[in-house]
């Protein structure tokens, strides 16, 4: 089976392929229903499925009431996970991308799930935000739809958030991701499964005070076909179908018909509909209820239903990364633009951490392509805060990166991102490094400390042309050794490695000759 539609020029890249050992690629959706998993392999630039699995985990449904993850939802989300890696096992690092959703947005306890989720899976998982969600469902669609120029409504109801985003090509104009999805509705108002008109009303209107603040700008921007994607919008696409509502796709007659069908059954468990599944059966009011609002409020009188979503978003974007064309190099010189950055400073503060990382990168355990590329982005950024104001630039730099919603980013990424720029001057925030996840925090330290060495060393900028100089590593040590007679010879650059010796003192051993 094949993934419809070859890959777009501007997001797969001419360039070398990173090292990856083979040409098989995975993707894994850690939704808040359901665990998904892809795997295909990428011949003459079109990506050949080879191998999917799906499993209900109900994650979603396991928040307690303080959003945690309960020990039984964390249970059966392992289980799957090591069913998954099992698969995976033998796929190199870097070929597999993983993402987490809505529920692990929400659990407040999601760090130390996550990494006995990692170890199951057997490759690093990420937690995306809502509009990142929102674009790698949009990317997954428009592959796997024809070429064209039309413009596109896209909507995906999960089980605890509904992306709803616009666009034409492979390009969003207009994302949001909307907190209301099929599970968190069915628990507020079916938990007992009794289906009943007044219920059906509550849910709605619940669901239309989430999409009622988003639903002028989408219908200003127009689309010229509406797609649904996932499980809740295709099992729907299914009844009807099946039914004889509709012959291809949804409308608004189709939905007044299930409902009317829900209603006389009475209860979840008399749902017997053609193409509704027994693990659909529990969720399909609450998901119901948000497309009937969604369908409401935008004016859709049709809507398609496509069978790519988020999972292969991610695989796309994952095929991108690796011939180099990533969309995280697009969105940090974006906001390099947007935030008025002197762009020959940072280049060469990029180019000087970049060397100190090539000298280092062996004794400090930085040999990942990702580390040479979050400390690149963090120097080209390390400035935007100068912009809000000079005093404290970069505390406001860090929450900017920290706070904003960068395109291609992870949640982890931006802890990383934000804490090297909130860390490269100045008293070294030895707390914001102890709150990342403990699989990264040295690294992100190390890495900082070679932002902090680059920025100092160029801190007259144009004026001080750097001489060649040696960095060397060991444990907890970083030397640097520049000529005979340099330092001697650049006084302010001396008192500055001086200072940063005392700041850097909880750190790491910092010496200078």
């Amino acid at each position: 089976m094949r993934i419809i539609g070859k890959m777009n020029p501007t997001d797969i890249g001419a360039g070398t392929a990173q090292a990856v050992a083979s040409d098989v690629v995975a993707a894994v959706d850690l939704g808040s229903n359901s665990f998904h998993m892809i795997v295909a392999r990428l011949e003459h630039g079109e990506l050949v499925v080879i191998d999917r699995l799906r499993e209900s985990v109900r994650l979603g449904a396991g928040l307690d009431g303080r959003k945690n993850l309960t020990p039984l939802a964390q249970e059966r989300a392992l289980a799957c996970l090591e069913r998954f890696g099992e698969r995976l096992r033998d796929l190199p690092r870097g070929s597999v991308r993983a993402v987490g959703t809505n529920a692990l947005r929400l659990a407040r306890n999601s760090g130390e799930f996550l990494r006995q989720a990692q170890h199951a899976l057997g490759h690093r998982i990420e937690v995306i935000a809502g509009r990142e969600e929102a674009r790698l469902i949009y990317l997954g669609v428009a592959h796997g739809l024809a070429a064209g120029e039309e413009s596109r409504l896209v909507v995906d109801i999960g089980g605890g958030s509904t992306e709803i985003i616009t666009g034409r090509g492979f390009d969003t104009s207009h994302r949001e991701s909307l907190h209301v999805g099929c599970v968190g509705l069915s628990n507020r108002h079916f938990a007992d499964g009794r289906l009943k008109r007044k219920r059906f009303r509550a849910a709605e209107l619940d669901a239309e005070l989430e999409v009622q603040p988003v639903s002028y700008m989408f219908r200003v921007t127009g689309w010229d076909r509406a797609i649904g994607c996932s499980g809740t919008i295709k099992a729907i696409a299914a009844i009807v179908r099946q039914q004889g509502w509709c012959e291809q796709g949804i409308t608004p007659q189709a939905l007044e018909r299930l409902r009317e069908a829900m209603l006389a059954a009475g209860h979840v468990d008399r749902l017997e509909l053609a193409g509704l599944t027994a693990d659909r059966r529990p969720i399909l009011p609450g998901g119901f209820a948000v497309l009937w609002a969604v369908f409401d409020l935008l004016d859709i009188e049709r809507m398609d239903v496509s069978e790519q979503a988020l999972r292969e978003g991610a695989l796309y974007d994952l095929v991108g990364r690796i011939q180099h064309s990533d969309v995280r190099d697009r969105t940090v010189q974006s906001i390099v633009r947007r935030w008025a950055v002197d762009l020959e400073h940072a280049d060469r503060v990029r180019e000087t951490a970049l060397m100190l990382l090539r000298q280092v990168a062996g004794a400090w355990q930085l040999n990942d392509p990702e580390h040479a590329d979050m400390l690149g982005w963090a120097a080209l950024l390390h400035e935007i805060g100068l912009l809000i104001s000079h005093g404290q630039y970069h505390q406001h730099g860090g929450y900017v990166v920290g706070n904003a919603d960068l395109s291609g980013f992870s949640r982890q990424e931006q802890a990383v991102l934000a804490a090297l720029i909130r860390g490269h001057r100045r008293k070294f925030p030895v707390g914001v490094f102890a709150a990342l996840p403990e699989s990264t925090a040295e690294s992100a330290r190390r890495l900082c400390v070679l932002l902090r060495l680059a920025t100092l060393l160029l801190r007259g900028r144009g004026e001080t042309k750097l001489p060649e100089f040696i960095a060397v590593a060991e444990g907890p040590m970083v030397r640097l050794a520049f000529p005979d007679g340099w330092l001697h010879d650049h006084p302010l650059t001396t008192a500055d490695l001086e200072q940063e010796s005392g700041y850097l003192a909880e750190v790491v051993d910092f010496r200078f000759d």
